[in-house]
């Protein structure tokens, strides 16, 4: 039996209404005969002896997407081009390997962006990962992929997108033959060995399909794989880093987020398999970094108390997503720090107790603030998301956020408009409540209104926000342009000095379009182009990168 894994991240859609009007914009997406009020490829600095671009492109491979899977900044490694296998490849792959099924994979960026070849020859199954899907337009283009490519195959879905949206996709795409819905490791290899012998997959379980002489869509029962007694992933060969699950589920109910309604059921492995994992992690295959992409990895405490030792023993650094209230005192960060935590991802959303309400988040903002202070003061690099636009939020109760962000704030954060990803998120609970209407019921819900703000509101907030930020909070940057350049952007420099300049650089850029007056924007250029030159960094010609 041939197999094609095709897994992966999502298309990428960058928000350049964020950028419009910058010289980000024209150096991220050039127009010919079209010339940016200032060319920031001329930037220059002398890295190792010898004169690099300061924006230095990444790899395709190497890019940190702006989606649900946010990789975290190496702010003590230079070597952040050594990038960790993708969870799902990852994970379905070793489901492969261990049920002796031979696959060959391709990655879903090639379905977005046309730059590698299509695997050549026929197949006969074709397993689809939905995990970075998140809209129905985007699905049936990667579906569309498969049948154009391999009509003959059997088309199988899995991941985060069909578990929601099987009845969905079923009705609209006859191709899709099954989905797998829940954990892989109890379907999947049963039923390739079903279509492999021709059997029927009716006691298979975690699995929907359309039957081949009714056309009816069959479920059979959900059963979950027990994590701890399942081996960890491994990947064939060596690989600095490794991507980590340690959990499936979340054991909380935020209203903006449908992932507990994917796997209803959270699971967690033991401290001792996780210490246990990542000691093999380093010994058999090199790991040095580990990235747990667990909806938070610093749950429940009682865990944490026992693991934390454990992987300090283990001498892997590590980052993963944490909420903020498991940051409560000096103790607990001091134990992250020596068991190798190098950088934290936090969701604090908000920082009004009146919009974290709304969102059921089970978080005040002083537990947001605490865990704030506790990181800043710490080795721990910290990632902090922000939402603008949530339903019940007035443009009163974001001051609270927009103040903390323009006033205190220090390091990379991101704000984000409330988005309605789709009907299981749990707000639609509270539709009534907060008179919430869709206004492009056709189109991908980015038009939205509430009792509180509507989209356009939402945006312009944050356009606002991130201004003010920008210009008068010297310490806090969001991530906007960066994923598609090298960091740090002068390699083997101390991480604080690459903070000032990359701020500079994020002002430099945006000067034309915070400043619509052409004075003034170029003697705010004029000023930063001479504060870099006190780091070292030149217009002058110099050797191509």
């Amino acid at each position: 039996m041939n197999v094609l894994l095709v897994s992966g991240l999502g298309p990428e859609f960058p928000n350049t209404s964020l950028i419009a009007g910058s010289s980000f914009e024209e150096l991220l997406s050039p127009a010919e005969g079209r010339r940016g009020p200032f060319d920031l490829a001329a930037l220059r600095a002398r890295v190792d002896g010898r004169e690099l671009a300061l924006l230095r492109r990444r790899k395709a491979a190497d890019r940190i997407r702006a989606v649900p899977s946010v990789r975290l900044q190496h702010t003590e490694r230079d070597d952040e081009s050594a990038t960790a296998p993708h969870l799902t490849t990852f994970t379905v792959s070793a489901i492969l390997q261990a049920a002796g099924v031979d696959h060959e994979h391709h990655p879903t960026e090639a379905i977005w962006d046309g730059r590698r070849p299509d695997p050549a020859g026929s197949f006969d199954v074709v397993l689809l990962s939905t995990t970075f899907i998140w809209d129905l337009a985007t699905m049936a283009r990667a579906i569309g992929w498969v049948e154009d490519r391999y009509p003959e195959a059997t088309l199988v879905l899995g991941g985060q997108y069909s578990n929601l949206k099987f009845q969905q996709i079923l009705a609209a795409h006859p191709f899709v033959r099954f989905v797998v819905r829940g954990d892989a490791e109890v379907a999947l290899p049963r039923l390739l060995d079903a279509l492999r012998h021709g059997r029927s997959p009716a006691d298979i379980p975690n699995l929907v399909w359309r039957d081949a002489d009714t056309g009816r869509i069959r479920l059979t029962e959900v059963r979950y794989a027990d994590l701890e007694a399942l081996p960890s992933p491994a990947p064939a060969g060596r690989y600095p880093v490794i991507p980590y699950e340690s959990m499936r589920g979340c054991p909380f109910s935020c209203t903006y987020c449908s992932f507990p309604a994917a796997s209803p059921t959270w699971r967690y492995k033991s401290a001792e398999k996780i210490a246990g994992d990542f000691a093999r992690y380093r010994d058999e295959h090199g790991a040095q970094y580990v990235k747990a992409l667990d909806s938070t990895f610093t749950v429940p405490p009682t865990r944490l108390r026992v693991l934390l030792p454990l992987l300090a023993d283990t001498r892997v650094a590590w980052e993963a997503y944490t909420r903020a209230n498991s940051l409560k005192d000096r103790a607990i960060v001091d134990a992250l720090e020596e068991a190798h935590c190098r950088a934290l991802a936090i969701g604090f959303e908000s920082m009004n107790d009146t919009t974290l309400g709304h969102m059921r988040k089970q978080v005040k903002a002083q537990a947001n603030r605490t865990a704030f202070e506790l990181l800043s003061g710490s080795s721990i690099h910290h990632w902090i998301s922000f939402i603008v636009g949530y339903p019940g939020e007035t443009p009163e109760l974001f001051q609270d956020t927009r103040d903390f962000l323009v006033n205190e704030y220090r390091g990379h954060f991101a704000l984000y408009v409330f988005m309605l990803n789709d009907e299981t998120m749990p707000v639609w609970q509270d539709a009534e409540r907060f008179d919430l209407r869709v206004l492009d019921p056709d189109g991908d819900a980015r038009e939205w209104s509430h009792t509180g703000m509507d989209s356009a509101t939402a945006r312009r907030l944050q356009v606002e926000t991130l201004r003010a930020v920008r210009w008068r909070n010297d310490h806090a940057m969001q991530r906007t342009w960066q994923h598609e350049y090298e960091l740090p952007l002068l390699p083997g420099r101390p991480t604080a000095e690459n903070a000032v300049v990359e701020k500079l650089v994020d002002r430099l850029g945006m000067a034309s379009a915070d400043f619509p007056d052409p004075g003034e924007a170029a003697d705010r250029r004029a000023g930063l182009l001479g504060e870099l030159a006190t780091h070292g960094v030149t217009t002058a010609p110099a050797e191509a990168a």
